[in-house]
């Protein structure tokens, strides 16, 4: 017989916040295995092994949507490694782009550093002068 878990004692066991069990509930990545005579979630060690694997599938990057489909080729078929590479190939697509944008925020950033380093007003900031501008006023 498999130990059941509660949704606070399936939080503690998996090491995140019940309020992350509720959540993936919610998104349908997750269900209870049954309910007690109270009416509390029951969660079975299958589901604890799930929730470890959503946390670790999260970990290297894959975004929930991901996680859904990982979850489903786990338990239709044999996980086919082409569609494992498929989302790879994506989230490492997602990940360039968000490197590029970081660059630029650093690149920004380092900017306005300088301006701030350069001219030493005290008056006023041209960093939010600049900001004010930017968003028209």
């Amino acid at each position: 017989m498999t130990k059941q878990h509660t949704i606070s004692q399936l939080a503690r066991s998996a090491d995140v916040p019940s309020s992350t069990v509720r959540y993936y509930e919610r998104a349908g990545l997750l269900e209870p295995d049954s309910r007690s005579a109270g009416n509390y979630r029951l969660y079975g060690d299958e589901s604890l092994q799930r929730l470890k694997f959503i946390r670790a599938a999260q970990a290297v990057g894959f975004k929930l949507d991901d996680v859904r489909l990982l979850l489903d080729m786990q338990t239709a078929r044999s996980p086919r490694c082409d569609d494992v590479r498929e989302l790879i190939v994506h989230r490492l697509d997602d990940l360039s782009e968000q490197m590029k944008n970081l660059r630029h925020v650093q690149k920004v950033l380092k900017s306005a550093l300088k301006r701030c380093d350069e001219t030493k007003r005290r008056d006023c900031c041209p960093v939010i002068e600049s900001l004010q501008t930017a968003a028209g006023r």
